[in-house]
Parts: C-alpha cells; structure tokens; sequence
C-alpha cells in the first residue's frame, strides 16, 4: 500500500535538518501538536522558498530579545531582510464545535439503519450537544427510524429536528456506512471566506519588529499560510490586495446556515513599513508567492517579488 503522506514527512525531516540539532528537536516535538502543526509547517516552506531563491536564511536569528522567524543574510555576514511567518487559524471555538459534533455523528454511527440525516435548518446558528445528550439524541433516532413509517422527520426533545435525506424520488440516500446510519453534522466552518482576517496579525507582526528594521533599514517581509479551515487562497488575497467586489462562501451538506455576509472591503493599503507578503500555499509542497508593496519605505527584495507569480 502506498504512502501518500510519505513524500511530505520526508520535505519537512530534510527541512528540520538543516537547523541546528537543538532548533530541530524543538519543532519536531510542536509540529504534532494540534495548535503548531500548521505554523511549523509553514515556517518551514518560508526557509524552503528563502533558499530555493539563493538566498541565506537564518532561522530565530537573536535580535536581542527577539527572534524573527527568518532573516534574510549576505554572503558577507549581514542582514539583508527579516521575513516573520503568520498563520490564519480559525478561532478555537471551531475546534471545539468539530469535536463536539463528532461525538453526535459516532453515536449515530451505531444505529443499525443505513440513511443519511442532517439536521432541519433553523435560520441561526445551532449549539452542538454535549456527549451526554448525543447519546440521548441516537436513542430518540432510532427509536423514530425503526418505526413502521420512518418519517423523514424527526424532532426530539432536545428542540432539535433531523430530516432523513431522500433523491428526487423520494428513496431514503443509502448511508456511506453500510448497514450503520450517517449523520452529516454542520461542518463549523461554514461562512464567508475574506482574506481581511490576517490583516490584525500582519499589523501585530509590523509593530513588533519595527524598531529593528527602523534601527538597522532592513525591508520587512510577511509570510502569510492559512489553515484549512479558514478557506483563504491566494485568489482571496488577491482579490483583497486589489479591491474585488467577489464574495466566497464555504459549506458542506450539513450546513444549514452559513452565517449573514459582509461585503466585501475596500482595496487594502498596505502599510508602508511593510516591504511585502509571502503567501504559502497550504497544499504540499507549500509553494510560495510574493506580493511586493508597491509604496514600501523599504522595497521588497526582487527575488521574492517574483517568487512563483501567479495572475
């Protein structure tokens, strides 16, 4: 059986080991970790892309106190850039939500009938039950799916309705499962995607490293790599950059409500202290694209202007 993942634990172990052993060990024990495991990603494809450009990057080189994720260094010792790593995440009440609906959806798992449910749509926002009430919930289900009529409608006592999917001629939609039922549960991260949420944490990542680029007139570049979850692509971050009137929701079957929607903002000025944004592709092998900021005090080295250009 083949590996698909193998490829890419190998990429990051070549990465890890171009550090220093006790750098190294330190992310390696991070990256599994659910809170890390992205951010260690992408710190890694910034210093892969540094150095597929020709360029000698030093991974937490000390600047006093501070540690950017990456400084850019001449062949004479210098510094040339610093580029710091900021990863878009969905908030953790999303993580909590997925979990919480993936005990609903094992639960429902062991009923013995194979359809497909998901739950009747309410118009707002639906709290997901505790592990104690998603036993409640499968019990109550199955007792109205091992009726003689099955309704493909069932509210229980807890306020909450689920509807058993049906095709345009009215059969029950055979689970995934088998004999075994299947609940699509809302997926938690349904809603408009906009590249506006990373604009808080570029700002954070100018402000604390200003005084060193001030100090030594070094261009400061952000390297920008989204979770999943969030939905942003580089599309999004264009259309941000460029003032595009385009909307993007994300959704699955689950998902009954999708939240309200906000148009979109008007073209982002980036600051001038910034020199320019990285964006790291979130699928393997994390490419990496450069948008230089046209009105930069300090501009953007052209190497990684023209990383992997994409219109």
């Amino acid at each position: 059986m083949s590996d698909e993942f193998a490829p890419r634990r190998e990429w990051l172990s070549r990465q890890l080991n171009l550090l220093p052993a006790k750098q190294a060990d330190q992310l390696a024990r991070k990256v599994w970790q659910d809170d890390h495991y992205w951010s260690v990603h992408f710190e890694m494809a910034v210093g892969a892309a540094l150095r597929q450009a020709g360029l000698n990057a030093v991974y937490d080189h000390p600047w006093g106190r501070q540690t950017p994720d990456w400084t850019v260094m001449a062949a004479t010792g210098e510094p040339l850039c610093l580029v710091e790593v900021y990863t878009a995440s969905p908030p953790q009440r999303t993580y909590r939500s997925m979990r919480a609906w993936h005990q609903v959806t094992q639960q429902f798992k062991k009923i013995p009938i194979g359809v497909v449910l998901t739950l009747e749509s309410t118009g707002s926002p639906i709290d997901p039950p505790d592990s104690k009430e998603a036993k409640r919930l499968a019990r109550e289900v199955e007792r109205a799916l091992s009726s003689v009529l099955c309704p493909p409608r069932i509210t229980t006592s807890l306020g909450l309705t689920f509807l058993v999917l049906a095709d345009r001629y009215g059969r029950q939609i055979p689970s995934p499962f088998g004999l075994r039922a299947c609940f699509e549960a809302p997926s938690s991260i349904a809603g408009q995607v906009s590249a506006a949420q990373i604009v808080p944490g570029v700002r954070e990542k100018i402000s604390k490293y200003r005084r060193i680029v001030d100090e030594h007139d070094l261009p400061l570049v952000v390297a920008v790599g989204a979770h999943p979850f969030t939905g942003l692509t580089l599309r999004e971050l264009d259309d941000f950059l460029a003032g595009e009137m385009s909307m993007t929701f994300q959704f699955n079957i689950g998902d009954g409500y999708i939240g309200s929607s906000t148009f979109p903002s008007s073209r982002w000025d980036i600051p001038s202290e910034l020199s320019g944004l990285l964006w790291v592709d979130n699928l393997f092998p994390f490419e990496a694209t450069g948008r230089p900021n046209s009105t930069a005090q300090r501009p953007m080295p052209a190497i990684l202007a023209s990383l992997n250009i994409q219109k």
